[in-house]
């Protein structure tokens, strides 16, 4: 198949199963904005391929999996954030949304912190990507990815109201 054809073969995929992937994603997210991003996710990575989804018997269905995939690594990137910035607060703090980017504490938090330790934690938080991805993007070593995350989500608890003692209980 030449690279012409494929990426026919790739446009025709993406008219007859984007909405439906939506669907069945947004279904699993209940947010529209997400699912659409997770689809598009999904046809990224299958772009990137070296033969596209040309070897893949059902392409649908692996492009689902794909954006099945993603929600959940998502979904276990924000509860290790929410665990992080809400540990041991009262019951009451906790039923509130976790913190967020439109959060103007959050966002002075972060606008605070050196560039090296934001590009970290929003690459990794908000990017979803994993701590190697960011640093082959960074050209810098996973250590100090992870060394980075770590300073930051310790700069993030000394500026944000309650995250202090959460930070300290952890290292005693």
């Amino acid at each position: 198949m030449t690279r012409d054809q494929g990426d026919r073969a790739m446009e025709e995929l993406y008219h007859a199963c984007y909405r439906r992937l939506v669907a069945q994603v947004y279904a699993f997210t209940t947010d529209l904005t997400e699912a659409q991003d997770v689809v598009q996710e999904a046809f990224a990575r299958a772009l990137a391929r070296p033969r596209g989804l040309a070897d893949v018997d059902n392409p649908e269905a692996w492009l689902r999996t794909v954006a099945v995939n993603v929600v959940r690594r998502r979904w276990r990137r924000r509860k290790l954030l929410d665990a992080i910035l809400l540990r041991d607060r009262p019951v009451a703090r906790t039923v509130e949304p976790a913190p967020g980017p439109e959060r103007a504490d959050l966002r002075d938090a972060l606008a605070a912190l050196p560039p090296s330790f934001r590009e970290v934690v929003v690459l990794h938080y908000y990017a979803d990507l994993p701590v190697d991805e960011v640093a082959a993007m960074l050209g810098v070593p996973t250590g100090t990815v992870k060394s980075r995350l770590s300073r930051a989500r310790t700069a993030l608890a000394g500026r944000l109201d309650g995250y202090r003692t959460e930070v300290t209980r952890a290292r005693s």
